[in-house]
């Protein structure tokens, strides 16, 4: 960042006094709060996020410093469940994702679903036909514990239940299945990602080098005499 560019010590000093009166308020919140889910209180934990994430970043522009505080975004943090306590319907929406990472192997099942089938068409000739014909004869469940024999790798996945008091008319959601997703109506969610998986061989690591000896340590050590 340009000097220019750069905010002043007072914009620094400002946000800081932001995050004092945004922790006191979030204190007064969850001292007063009237339930669990206690929307004074959510409202509070926003304000000191996005104060603490201002002051972060004004911070480390104009001074290079960070702040030991990990602000959860958006799409990490979900609102307090305020659906149905007695839900009479719920909806299990999944989202995975894959890599197309051996066309050829995709391509010689979709071949083989069509001599299965004793049919003959030009889907199995092409990669998106070829996936057309496999998740139409294989249900998803199967196609994730089998990827690799699809030519397919798998990358993140999420599984969101949300909870509703009616299931809807027939149709009704069809077109754009979606899109109306009530965050509040989450009842839980459970993700998978190779991220997960890197920050626990970070976490390995450290652990690893901790409780391993320095070399220069190690090479000071003198073995056992057997005859002790």
């Amino acid at each position: 960042m340009s000097d220019a560019a750069q905010p002043t010590a007072a914009e620094v000093r400002a946000a800081a006094e932001a995050v004092k009166t945004a922790l006191d308020r979030h204190l007064a919140a969850v001292e007063s709060r009237s339930g669990d889910d206690d929307p004074a209180v959510y409202e509070a934990f926003n304000q000191l996020a996005a104060a603490a994430e201002t002051y972060d970043e004004l911070l480390y522009d104009r001074y290079d410093e960070v702040t030991p505080f990990e602000i959860p975004s958006a799409e990490e943090a979900l609102p307090p469940y305020g659906g149905p306590e007695e839900p009479n319907a719920l909806s299990v929406l999944i989202r995975r994702d894959y890599a197309v990472v051996e066309p050829q192997r995709l391509l010689a099942h979709a071949q083989r679903i069509e001599e299965a089938d004793d049919e003959s068409s030009e889907a199995s000739s092409t990669v998106h036909g070829a996936l057309g014909l496999l998740f139409g004869e294989y249900e998803p469940d199967e196609i994730a514990s089998r990827h690799k024999e699809f030519g397919l790798e798998e990358g993140d996945s999420t599984l969101w239940v949300t909870a509703s008091d009616e299931i809807p008319d027939p149709g009704e959601w069809l077109e754009a299945p979606f899109e109306q997703v009530d965050p509040e109506a989450v009842v839980c969610r459970f993700d998978v990602s190779a991220v997960f998986d890197d920050e626990d061989d970070e976490e390995d690591d450290d652990l690893e080098s901790a409780l391993s000896p320095d070399a220069d340590a190690a090479a000071d050590l003198e073995p056992l005499d057997a005859d002790r």
